[in-house]
């Protein structure tokens, strides 16, 4: 876990769908940095993502713990890593489940997959914790999208969830997100414990995705 992540949620963002998704996959393909770049995006927009993106992780924003059959709706896990899948987010603030359906999910997908389970509070992220994914990922729901990171508007809560991680499991990385935006966000996330960022916005809506993006690695 020593590596340091920048994970960029596309959302359903209309500077980040469709042809928009995969010009912005591109940009990310292209920076100069140590870093490890993930794209989080639509199941509709893995395949050409991936396609676009192939120096990038490319993560989905959500699975369903099911097998194959009658499963209208649904998100098979084979189906989201035979498209290019490497990983994926699971219950974020805007699309919460069960901790039976992400404990199911874990036991479905392969070791080498990532899982990025994110939590509202520390409390959330210690359950998470519990059942070893790659990743917890803390967002106070009410700082997301919005223009305070949780770096400065609630520190306490990024290191308070790295503390309480590592007293579970020295195995589970830690990111943290909900307003982030620079690199001096970023550099803070790192020296309160995590391993790197959640973001979506300050990528997404950027008018010079470019410029926010170096911004976002340039600390790293």
């Amino acid at each position: 876990m020593g590596e340091k992540l920048v994970v960029v949620n596309f959302k359903t963002y209309e500077e980040a769908h469709g042809l928009s998704a995969e010009n912005l996959a591109r940009i990310m393909n292209d920076l100069e940095t140590s870093a490890r770049i993930v794209a989080v995006v639509s199941a509709f927009d893995l395949s050409p993502v991936v396609n676009v993106a192939p120096n990038i992780e490319v993560w989905t924003q959500h699975l369903d713990p099911i097998q194959f059959g009658s499963n209208t709706g649904f998100l098979h896990p084979d189906t989201a890593i035979e498209r290019g899948a490497t990983g994926t987010l699971i219950n974020h603030a805007e699309h919460k489940v069960s901790i039976e359906h992400i404990a199911m999910l874990l036991d479905q997908v392969p070791e080498n997959f990532t899982v990025c389970a994110c939590a509202a509070d520390i409390e959330e992220a210690k359950a998470l914790t519990a059942l070893k994914p790659t990743y917890v990922a803390v967002e106070p729901p009410e700082l997301i999208g919005g223009d305070i990171s949780v770096t400065t508007a609630d520190p306490n809560i990024v290191s308070g969830t790295a503390d309480a991680v590592r007293e579970i499991s020295a195995d589970v990385g830690i990111l943290c997100g909900a307003g982030v935006k620079n690199g001096y966000d970023v550099s803070m996330a790192l020296d309160l414990g995590t391993s790197g960022v959640l973001l979506a916005s300050g990528v997404t809506k950027s008018s010079n995705p470019l410029e926010s993006l170096n911004d976002l690695i340039s600390k790293i």
